[in-house]
């Protein structure tokens, strides 16, 4: 997961309005969402190749996201995958909030620079191992990308615009949520970040929807929670050009 646009109490129908751009490299293989055969209480995507996933909610209204945090000088030998730590947390229901960031504090040097969204649907909290603070999610209109929380990159920027926007509606739409997430348009070089990759991959990772050969922009999920208790959960893959939408609803049984 790469780009996560949210907002926490902002609409009178909705605790929360989220879209997500997952970015991976095309060859790595891919479940679409849908509930676990392993733990049916979980509805998410998967990664096929170390089981883990990049967003995910549960029956119960657990949620959890992450993102990688971006910086090629800073790197782990032989990591595990930061996909288990959304898995792990999703599939157990009993761990707690607290519990979770105990983990996190005791282990999280073990994996490569990430952004964790962890908790519920109706109360968020956000971790990093990059020395960002840490903590509950305030209410507001939120960006997290591969820095910090609400760095203002330039695609987490307009995507929050776009965000604004779309919750000025009476019912925002899952169809403009995903049709926001997918601007390609890339930014000046002067507005990049520097994140030790070079001039040329800071270029083709700046739009909001990578379009790259081998790797790019592999789904979009949008989840709408609303404060009635219902979680909808929507992922739009981009595999196949007709890829179909997948569409899920929730009665959250605590």
């Amino acid at each position: 997961m790469c780009l996560i646009a949210f907002a926490i109490d902002c609409h009178p129908l909705y605790r929360l309005v989220l879209a997500a751009n997952r970015d991976e490299y095309r060859r790595r293989p891919t479940v679409p969402a849908g509930f676990w055969t392993d733990a049916p209480h979980v509805l998410a995507g998967r990664d096929h190749q170390a089981g883990g996933t990049w967003i995910g909610v549960t029956t119960a209204g657990k949620f959890a996201a992450v993102t990688n945090y971006r910086d090629a000088r800073q790197q782990v030998a032989d990591p595990p995958s930061r996909g288990l730590l959304v898995a792990d947390y999703l599939r157990d229901p009993c761990m707690t909030t607290s519990e979770l960031r105990q983990h996190l504090l005791q282990n999280a040097d073990r994996y490569d620079g990430f952004n964790l969204l962890y908790g519920t649907v109706t109360d968020i909290h956000y971790f990093t191992n990059r020395g960002g603070s840490s903590g509950a999610v305030q209410p507001g209109i939120h960006g997290l990308s591969n820095h910090l929380l609400d760095t203002d990159w330039p695609k987490s920027v307009v995507a929050r615009e776009r965000l604004t926007q779309i919750l000025r509606q009476p019912e925002p739409s899952a169809a403009e949520l995903i049709k926001a997430m997918a601007d390609q348009t890339s930014y000046e070089d002067s507005m990049l970040p520097e994140t030790g990759i070079g001039l040329d991959r800071e270029r083709f990772l700046s739009p909001i929807f990578i379009n790259g050969d081998t790797y790019g922009t592999r789904s979009t999920t949008v989840i709408l929670a609303r404060h009635n208790g219902t979680i909808e959960f929507i992922e739009q893959g981009y595999d196949t050009p007709h890829s179909p939408v997948q569409q899920f609803s929730i009665r959250i049984n605590p």
